[in-house]
């Protein structure tokens, strides 16, 4: 009977301690489940903040500011501070909130200069930069892994203030990073009640920071949406008003058929051609490529033409306007800008083209010999340097006029060298030798239809290759 009741006693005793321990088990679980539900808001609100810090576009040292504020809030941190790297490898402080402790040790000169303790804080911050790798912050930016020092005043790498406001007792540094871009460096230090950090407030820390590095990045992708956005509008007002200063229709010259074509590899680009009359028997014909591409090369391309125009009607001889030209635009051409040219008369009453070049491709004449047979295709050359590339009195000495009649059925063709150096997809070049091969091929065609030939043979030739490089040709044909 002794030993039925102790074995009750013992069996009741069992369960109890089995029940104690489960109750403990469940506390302990709904206590943790309780951190996590806390810390899972705590997240979501970060997320919150910084998604209507994102509608507002803000500019990055404004997230920044942003991300330390909210920060302390969800932490309880009695500072915070973000650090980024700079471009001679080195980090600097770019937001904090609060007195964060400077990196290192303060210059007893400095420490008399003292005026608002919060504003040299802040001033020390902004100017002072360290080495990747040097303390904790220098070492999170260094190896992208987070640290916790829980007891800070037995690291060896905490700067020891003299300030009892500047005590470092708790730090957490985390790198800002998505993906493989790394931002910079988020520190938060001394919690606020005055206890160590624990290894919960190290994982909130980090899943804060892996919102805020990917609020970073939504930010630039969407201000580059946005500089996007602008940009096409403004190549698209470029491409505009570049087609408007083209010619629409040839000026109608006895005797002769004009035609001209533009295909730009951007939506704007430094190629450009110019027909205007000159007089009732005188047309004339420019071709140019400016150096560069995109925007820069158009407004460049603009201001040439316009300058051309003024210029053209004053001389007869295509050396001297272009003279003229390179005097005028020389100043306004920055280093390493220039550009090639070839502007001809074309003279209705004479027969003939008289034209100059400036360092542009050799015109190509369509002739034929004496008795109307015999049909070639020459390359015929000028001396000349681009406009912009040396000094005028070089260019005035160096560049000269070249005179070429132009019989009944013969063409004078002007083009850049996108058209020459268009690429296949090996990489070879449609060349000089075809462009004349082509021609020859339909010289009896009209203008229009000798262009429409030459660009259908460089689209055949190219095939999938990308055209890189603006394509412009104009074509006159005696008839």
């Amino acid at each position: 009977m002794v030993f039925f009741l102790l074995g009750l006693a013992v069996g009741a005793l069992t369960i109890f301690l089995l029940y104690y321990r489960a109750r403990r088990e469940l506390e302990q679980i709904a206590a943790e489940k309780q951190v996590v539900t806390k810390e899972t808001q705590i997240v979501v609100d970060f997320m919150h903040h910084m998604a209507e810090a994102l509608g507002e576009n803000p500019r990055r040292e404004e997230l920044y500011q942003r991300i330390v504020h909210a920060s302390i809030l969800c932490t309880g941190a009695l500072s915070a501070c973000i650090f980024e790297r700079t471009s001679e490898n080195s980090m600097r402080g770019a937001a904090l909130e609060g007195l964060f402790p400077p990196h290192r040790p303060l210059p007893e000169a400095v420490k008399g200069k003292l005026t608002s303790r919060a504003k040299f804080i802040e001033q020390v911050l902004k100017y002072e930069s360290f080495p990747v790798g040097e303390g904790v912050v220098g070492r999170v930016a260094a190896t992208g892994k987070a640290e916790i020092i829980a007891d800070a005043a037995v690291d060896a790498r905490i700067v020891k203030h003299d300030d009892p406001a500047l005590v470092v007792k708790s730090v957490i540094a985390v790198p800002l990073t998505f993906r493989d871009r790394f931002f910079g460096v988020l520190a938060v230090v001394n919690p606020a009640d005055g206890q160590p950090f624990t290894e919960t407030d190290f994982s909130l820390v980090q899943s804060l920071a892996e919102q805020a590095a990917l609020a970073l990045h939504n930010a630039d992708f969407l201000i580059y949406q946005i500089e996007k956005k602008q940009l096409d509008l403004d190549l698209s007002l470029a491409s505009g008003i570049q087609q408007m200063l083209l010619p629409r229709v040839a000026p109608q010259i006895k005797g002769f058929d004009v035609d001209a074509r533009y295909i730009p590899e951007q939506k704007v680009g430094g190629d450009f051609y110019d027909l205007f009359a000159l007089s009732e028997t005188q047309l004339g014909v420019a071709v140019a490529d400016v150096s560069g591409k995109g925007i820069p090369a158009s407004l460049l391309m603009a201001i040439c033409r316009t300058n051309l125009r003024q210029i053209a009607p004053r001389f007869g001889s295509p050396a001297r306007v272009l003279t003229e030209l390179n005097r005028v635009l020389s100043d306004d051409l920055q280093q390493k800008l220039f550009i090639t040219i070839a502007y001809a008369v074309i003279d209705a009453a004479e027969n003939e083209v008289v034209f100059a070049r400036a360092g542009h491709e050799l015109p190509l004449f369509l002739r034929q010999d004496a008795n109307g047979g015999m049909l070639t295709a020459d390359f015929v050359g000028s001396e000349g340097m681009p406009i912009g590339m040396v000094d005028p009195e070089l260019f005035e000495a160096v560049i000269a006029d070249r005179r070429e009649s132009l019989r009944p059925g013969e063409a004078f063709i002007l083009y850049t060298d996108g058209i020459t150096e268009a690429p296949n997809d090996e990489g070879k070049e449609f060349s000089g030798t075809r462009l004349a091969e082509r021609v020859r091929a339909i010289h009896t065609r009209s203008a229009r239809q000798i262009n429409d030939g030459i660009l259908d043979a460089v689209r055949r030739f190219s095939g999938n290759a990308t055209q890189r490089d603006d394509l412009t040709l104009v074509t006159v044909k005696r008839v």
